[in-house]
């Protein structure tokens, strides 16, 4: 009989990637999972359960979440150990707002400085987003990962000659923390959006050095998906999101 998922046990040699520690690997598969809601907010994180799941012993599972807690996704209880971080609708409000600075910002720098590698690479990207966004668009099922790294893709693309490793380093944390609210929610339509439109203007925008254009559109992008998913949390109550049922539209 086939084992559950979550009772699996992995070989601690086997969960860390070449040169990691087990900390590390703790930290990078418990921060993934958080964020891809594998792990639901507000789910205690019982060790015994994550050694079974993770394959990694309780002190490195410990100092991995000790980690965690610093970036906001799972919350210390003193003696009782660590959730996953709730969702927040007026968090993510502000994250969407911090985002939305720096991601124009590292835009308008990156159409300044980018060169021919750069102007190659949004190119590759934006094509393999055309090819997600089509597909996504027939489809009438959950939002797949691939479609995910595609637009991840993209997006870090077109900002990835801004010429600051800090810039960029905070860009990604901030989209990783918007991606957690955006996949917390079920999708099961992509309502009146046209995103394979949304993105190819955007790159169209950026191609042409077009910046305050590109920012515009990136600005009215991000906040057509900060607007779906504060209609789910309204639809959902007071200071939540609707975890089961509501579609959140795609992502910027």
């Amino acid at each position: 009989m086939p084992m559950n998922k979550e009772a699996r046990i992995e070989k601690p040699e086997d969960a860390c990637l070449e040169g990691e520690t087990l900390v590390d690997a703790a930290y990078r598969r418990l921060r993934q999972d958080i964020i891809t809601s594998a792990r639901q907010p507000g789910e205690r994180l019982r060790i015994e359960k994550l050694k079974a799941i993770y394959g990694i012993g309780p002190t490195p599972l410990r100092e991995a979440m000790q980690k965690l807690a610093q970036d906001g996704l799972v919350v210390g209880e003193g003696n009782r150990g660590f959730t996953v971080a709730p969702l927040d609708p007026d968090e993510f409000m502000d994250l969407n707002l911090a985002r939305t600075v720096i991601e124009k910002e590292a835009l308008r720098l990156a159409i300044e400085k980018g060169g021919d590698d750069w102007e190659a690479g949004v190119v590759a990207a934006a094509y393999l987003m055309a090819k997600e966004d089509a597909a996504l668009e027939a489809s009438t099922g959950q939002v797949p990962d691939s479609w995910e790294r595609a637009n991840s893709g993209l997006h870090l693309a077109l900002v990835s000659a801004c010429g600051s490793k800090w810039l960029l380093k905070m860009r990604g944390g901030l989209h990783d923390l918007c991606e957690r609210y955006r996949r917390a929610s079920v999708y099961r339509g992509m309502g009146n959006r046209d995103l394979k439109a949304e993105h190819a203007a955007i790159v169209e925008a950026a191609l042409a050095r077009d910046a305050d254009r590109a920012c515009r559109l990136i600005g009215e992008h991000f906040a057509l998906t900060a607007a779906a998913l504060t209609s789910a949390s309204q639809d959902a109550g007071p200071g939540r999101f609707d975890l089961d049922d509501k579609a959140a539209g795609g992502d910027a």
